[in-house]
C-alpha cells in the first residue's frame, strides 16, 4: 500500500496508478462506479478534498474510505485497462 494514508489499514494488492487517465477519462470512470464508491471517489480524486473532510461528509470512518477508495481505485483501473 502507498504510503499516502496514515491509517492501519492494509491490503493484499498494490495501489493502481491511474496517473495515466485525464481528469476527463478519470471523470467518466468516477461516474460509473458503483454509489458507495462514486462518492468517495468523485470527493477525493477529481474535487482533491481531504479524507477527514469526505469522510465527515459521508458519514463514514476514515478507515471505511481508505477502503472505499482502494476498491474503487481497483475497478477504476481495470476499466480504463490498467
Amino acid at each position: 500500500m502507498s504510503n499516502e494514508f496514515d491509517l492501519d489499514v492494509t491490503f493484499e494488492e498494490n495501489e493502481p496508478d491511474l496517473s495515466h487517465l485525464s481528469p476527463k477519462e478519470l471523470e467518466a470512470a468516477v461516474s460509473a462506479l458503483p454509489e458507495a464508491l462514486k462518492h468517495v471517489a468523485h470527493g477525493l480524486l477529481i474535487e482533491k478534498r481531504t479524507m477527514s473532510d469526505v469522510s465527515q461528509d459521508l458519514g463514514i470512518r476514515q478507515a471505511e474510505l481508505v477502503t472505499r477508495l482502494h476498491r474503487a481505485k481497483l475497478i477504476l483501473a481495470q476499466s480504463t485497462g490498467n
